[in-house]
């Protein structure tokens, strides 16, 4: 068994692709945060294939870790070289893997962070970009509002201090970059956030202008920020995933990723320090890319969570089995066409209905084996930013509201940490020790999960949303969750 590292590529085994351009040759050109799976399965997927023809060799990657937990990635990816395997899993059961050579170096920063600030400081680092989670730009899900309060913030914004967060690492390095002389990179944003580019902007601009106005001001005017929409399907790789690759192909991989076949990134094209040529990657280089997220957001995303709870609590562990499900995948159909739908423009290139029946054909990928507990964690990031926006869309236009509001009750009844078996229930999420508390009160008081300001804003206060949400709890409690949906599918 040969371990994956850059001097074993040419021993690994014939079927398996490994990079074909000299990896010694690659100079950094993007410092990116958030080396997950989604990252390696797309952007970084991305540039290897550019890499394959010859193409942005001075655009290889360094990943960064910020989080405690990212010590891992950083363990896996440096005894390897910055190589992984990437493992595309079809319906039909074909697999196809090859090996992913464009992430050149990794850094952890709370080992570090003066060579993370350096890094990126570096005249030669043209774009920064994130893939740090919606929960990841600290703003206020209701006001949008950058939360300074913070502690890790506030520790970043005392003088002198060694910074510890994303944006006191990010921020650091413009202004070192200011005052030397060096244009700004590009912040580019690839979080499931509408506008993310502009969220991104928001949020740097904020902790900019708390820690120096002039810095702010620096920020807002020179920074570039482009908005883009991403897409694939990219589970929690697993112990098994690990063997497969060992017996397939004979490497051993610490942390390889699995995907679906599908991919899509519309990126808006707004680099002033330039970029890799994406689009000879397949990369929808646009003007506005607006069209393409709220579609994404809204079909697919909210689509995810439409799914997981009702899901989740109706017995189902994998997503594709709740996809194959004609009652579930009935739901979905009918969420997406009578509720997201109506909050839509016309997307370029894209034809609507046909990309509503292949979101139910990618979620019934059963090679892919996505679990309905990744869906259904961090919820109070997800739900405010890609499914409330459809309810208040469809409340001040007269739309139907019941589905969407159906996947808001099925969050609350999933939140009270109990099954409809009585065994609990692990709720992941940043604020669970706020929601939980609320979930379990709404036997006695239904609007207890709602009233929270903080998610909600003042949809408490709508009485169409309020009796629609009432009256589907109340169904949840009493006649269980496939229950519920049946009765939702007679619904006109």
């Amino acid at each position: 068994m040969l371990p994956l590292t850059a001097q074993n590529l040419p021993s690994l085994a014939d079927g398996l692709p490994v990079p074909s351009y000299d990896r010694g040759a690659l100079r950094t050109g993007i410092v990116h945060f958030g080396v997950g799976g989604f990252h390696r399965a797309h952007q970084a997927m991305y540039l290897d294939r550019l890499m394959s023809d010859g193409k942005a060799l001075d655009w290889a990657i360094c990943g960064v870790g910020v989080m405690p937990a990212d010590r891992r990635m950083r363990d896996a990816l440096v005894a390897q070289d910055g190589l992984y395997t990437l493992v595309v899993k079809a319906p039909d059961g074909t697999l196809e893997a090859r090996v992913i050579g464009s992430v050149k170096e990794y850094l952890f920063a709370p080992d570090d962070p003066e060579a993370v600030i350096e890094k990126m400081a570096a005249p030669q680092t043209r774009i920064v970009s994130l893939t740090v989670t919606e929960g990841g730009y600290n703003f206020n899900a209701v006001t949008g509002q950058f939360v300074a309060e913070n502690p890790d913030v506030q520790h970043d914004l005392q003088p002198g201090a060694v910074p510890r967060t994303t944006f006191g690492l990010i921020t650091e390095a413009l202004a070192r970059r200011r005052d030397r002389g060096v244009p700004p990179f590009t912040i580019m944003s690839c979080d499931n956030i509408q506008g993310n580019g502009h969220a991104a902007r928001r949020s740097f601009v904020a902790f900019a202008t708390l820690r120096d106005p002039a810095l702010g001001e620096y920020v807002e005017q020179h920074v570039a920020f482009p908005n883009s929409m991403v897409d694939r399907i990219t589970p929690v790789t697993t112990d098994e995933d690990r063997e497969e690759v060992r017996k397939r192909w004979g490497v051993d991989d610490a942390w390889p990723v699995v995907c679906e076949p599908f991919t899509q990134w519309a990126l808006e094209d707004v680099f002033p320090q330039g970029r890799p040529p994406f689009e000879d990657a397949g990369v929808q280089v646009v003007a506005d890319v607006e069209p393409y997220e709220l579609m994404k957001l809204r079909l697919l995303n909210a689509s995810h969570q439409a799914l997981c709870y009702f899901g989740y609590l109706s017995g189902y562990r994998l997503v594709h089995d709740v996809a194959q499900d004609p009652l579930f995948a009935g739901f979905l159909l009918a969420y997406m066409d009578r509720e997201a739908t109506p909050t839509l423009e016309p997307v370029p290139g894209i034809d609507l209905d046909e990309y509503k029946h292949q979101l139910i054909d990618r979620f019934s990928n059963a090679q892919v084996r996505d679990t309905v507990a990744r869906l259904c964690a961090e919820s109070s990031d997800r739900i405010p930013k890609w499914l409330l926006p459809v309810i208040r869309h469809n409340l001040d236009t007269g739309g139907e509201i019941l589905r969407a509001t159906a996947v808001v009750a099925s969050w609350a009844r999933y939140a009270e940490g109990v099954d409809e078996q009585g065994q609990p229930i692990e709720v992941v999420d940043r604020f669970a020790d706020t929601l939980v508390p609320l979930a379990r009160r709404q036997r006695e008081d239904p609007l207890a999960f709602i009233a929270n300001r903080e998610l909600f804003g003042a949809l408490a206060e709508n009485e169409r949303f309020v009796s629609t949400y009432r009256s589907v709890l109340a169904s949840l409690h009493t006649n269980g969750a496939r229950a519920t949906l049946e009765e939702l599918a007679t619904a006109s």
